[in-house]
């Protein structure tokens, strides 16, 4: 876990339309995502707790861009506008 004073995400969103289950996001962090009944990633409860280096690792690591980061004041951080 990471200290909330230091984070920049502070929220995680996974578009669904543009998920297609690849689950790298699951793979690089387990704690934060998984794949629903349609094969669609999912945000866990909680994931925006995980570190900002492990969730970026994780939006970066998907290959159609389908999740999005947010800064506390609901800036988006990733993928860059």
């Amino acid at each position: 876990m990471s200290d909330k004073q230091n984070k920049k995400i502070w929220k995680v969103v996974v578009k669904r339309d543009a998920c297609i289950g690849a689950a790298t996001c699951v793979v690089v962090s387990p704690d934060a995502f998984e794949l629903d009944g349609e094969n669609i990633a999912v945000v866990k409860p909680n994931a925006e707790l995980r570190s900002d280096e492990e969730l970026l690792m994780a939006a970066q690591s998907c290959p159609t861009a389908a999740i999005f980061l947010y800064d506390e004041e609901g800036n988006q951080i990733f993928p860059k506008l």
